[in-house]
């Protein structure tokens, strides 16, 4: 186990926290803590840079899934400054998980989010 573990869980904890937030406010507030300022996240269905582009990214998900959260997969593992995770989509009335995915994120020296890349492992037909 790393030495690092703790850093990599807040991380992946501040993540989720952000893809889970649905208000504006609380949306910009949590990419904010996550994300350094010129922070990227790439997925096979996007590709930005910012804290606005990624705000963006996170509501649109929400407008595509309403009532569903995102939660984690497994656990955090990481080595020097990189993490990865897994995590999946839940329905909250339901339960059922139609989406779940991989990412990998490199984070910066105060533990903000530099760069993820994403990867789609389970999408709905049509998604």
């Amino acid at each position: 186990m790393s030495e690092n573990t703790e850093r990599y869980e807040t991380a992946a904890a501040r993540y989720l926290e952000a893809w889970n937030a649905t208000e504006p406010e609380a949306l910009r507030k949590a990419v904010a803590a996550a994300w350094a300022e010129d922070g990227s996240y790439t997925d096979p269905l996007a590709d930005v840079r910012g804290h606005e582009g990624v705000a963006a990214v996170i509501a649109a998900a929400h407008e595509q899934f309403p009532g569903f959260v995102f939660r984690p997969l497994g656990t955090v593992d990481g080595h020097h400054d990189t993490a990865r995770f897994g995590w999946e989509l839940v329905n909250e009335a339901d339960g059922s998980a139609p989406v779940a995915g991989f990412d990998v994120v490199t984070l910066d020296s105060e533990g903000r989010i530099r760069q993820v890349l994403g990867f789609l492992d389970r999408v709905p037909a049509g998604a």
